[in-house]
């Protein structure tokens, strides 16, 4: 059922950015009376899903789903139709319009997934504020892994700054320590200030999921509120509402103690010390091979988190400051892709990695966050000068405005297959390694 949400959730939001980027193509190529022949929600090789024509253009769904497209009269796009350009130039063709329009109509998919990232975010500050946890309430210092131990943290530090810089928002540094280079972090371990070292190794392995940085939290009270799928403590006997106290007799201060203690006797039968309806219980169970129970808890009223509200007017400079934060923070993101030393490109996901990045219960607050960010994916993605993506033509069409010369239409036909090629090889790769990832797990 999980899965089910996720891909539900994966689907609409898909579907919207689609939508909405093929309509700044659509409304731009209307407004400059060019024809728009179809306009199409995901792909419709051989048949389609449904479709119907009104006016000039027919609307239709296809059935794959890797994005969308509207064909306009006159231009050389993945249909490759060769047989419409080799009659003349109509008035209502593309290629008959002045090339500042062209670069118009090609730039409003990019320009309309921008302002739909930008008003989500106006909205959901108006609507939810914005919720953060304060570096300051993070009471019991931190919780890291063994990456994070190479460099010198510890389980307890409390981080004081970063390059000694203040960051107020705790789950914003370690996002801040990988897309702006930092150098040092400073923590208070024990009363004594401590100046910890970042190795460039350390911005590399975090991108591949290393050197998580976590608050810490106590074991205490640990209520239990769900299992896994296959859960090895509810099938041994625990049930909802237990409080596990201990395990062997041994009574643990954080719940990070505990999970060490599970992972070092992963391989025996451990008894769990529960507390149910006021009586002392042992359970004996086993945990799975990487060391876990597959046990929820509740984690409320631990930490003191701060809440922003906005009015509607603070909303709008407020979430268009979120929104340029985001295109930064992402183009920062981009560029370790093709770091030689971060090695980013060795994680680069596709479809099963974005689909994975929706929660598993449906969360209107996090399913809107995500499909901005999508969206802001989507079009720096398609402003890329690769040929076949928009880029590629707002390229063509720079050159042609600077220079007053336009580029032959069989040039452009062998930069669409060219640029469709790398395309389809970048699609592989990035699936590709999903398909790697599913198979080493």
């Amino acid at each position: 059922m999980t899965i089910l949400i996720k891909i539900l959730q994966f689907v609409l939001s898909l579907s919207i950015l689609v939508i909405i980027h093929e309509l700044g193509h659509f409304i731009f190529a209307k407004f400059f009376k060019t024809r728009v022949e179809k306009f199409y929600l995901f792909f419709n090789p051989w048949f389609s899903i449904f479709k119907f024509k009104k006016g000039e253009t027919e609307y239709g769904l296809g059935w794959l789903p890797l994005g969308g497209y509207v064909k306009i009269s006159g231009m050389i796009d993945e249909s490759l139709d060769r047989e419409q350009l080799k009659q003349p130039p109509q008035p209502w063709e593309f290629r008959a319009k002045p090339a500042w329009q062209r670069l118009l109509i090609m730039t409003g998919g990019v320009l309309f997934n921008f302002l739909l990232a930008f008003f989500i975010y106006v909205s959901i500050l108006y609507a939810w504020g914005e919720t953060y946890l304060p570096t300051s309430n993070v009471k019991y210092g931190i919780v890291t892994d063994s990456v994070g131990y190479s460099i010198g943290l510890r389980n307890g530090d409390k981080i004081l700054s970063v390059d000694n810089q203040y960051i107020d928002n705790f789950y914003q540094i370690s996002k801040e320590i990988i897309l702006n280079n930092r150098s040092t972090i400073q923590v208070e371990r024990e009363g004594k200030v401590i100046n910890i070292q970042i190795p460039k190794e350390y911005i590399r392995k975090a991108i591949k999921g290393g050197g998580h940085i976590d608050a810490r939290i106590p074991f205490s009270p640990f209520i239990v509120s769900g299992f896994g799928k296959t859960s090895p403590a509810k099938e041994a006997g625990v049930m909802v509402g237990d409080e596990i106290i201990g395990a062997d007799s041994i009574k643990f201060s954080f719940f990070d103690e505990f999970q060490n203690y599970l992972l070092k006797n992963k391989d025996r039968i451990i008894t769990l010390n529960i507390l149910r309806n006021g009586e002392n219980i042992n359970i004996p169970v086993k945990p799975t091979p990487a060391g876990r129970l597959e046990v929820a808890r509740t984690y409320e009223n631990i930490f003191e988190y701060k809440t922003i509200k906005y009015s509607f007017i603070e909303s709008i400079p407020a979430g268009i400051k979120l929104g340029i934060t985001t295109i930064g923070d992402y183009l920062k993101q981009f560029k370790l892709i093709f770091s030689k030393e971060a090695k980013g490109y060795e994680s680069l996901g596709g479809f099963i990695t974005i689909g994975r990045i929706f929660p598993e219960v449906w969360n209107w607050h996090a399913f809107w966050n995500l499909t901005a960010f999508l969206s802001i994916i989507l079009a720096i993605m398609n402003i890329l000068p690769i040929p076949a993506l928009d880029g590629g033509h707002v390229l063509f069409l720079t050159y042609e405005v600077v220079t007053g010369r336009k580029p032959s239409d069989k040039f452009l036909e062998y930069a669409q297959i060219t640029g469709m090629i790398i395309l389809f090889a970048l699609l592989i790769y990035a699936n590709g390694n999903d398909i790697i990832k599913l198979i080493r797990k």
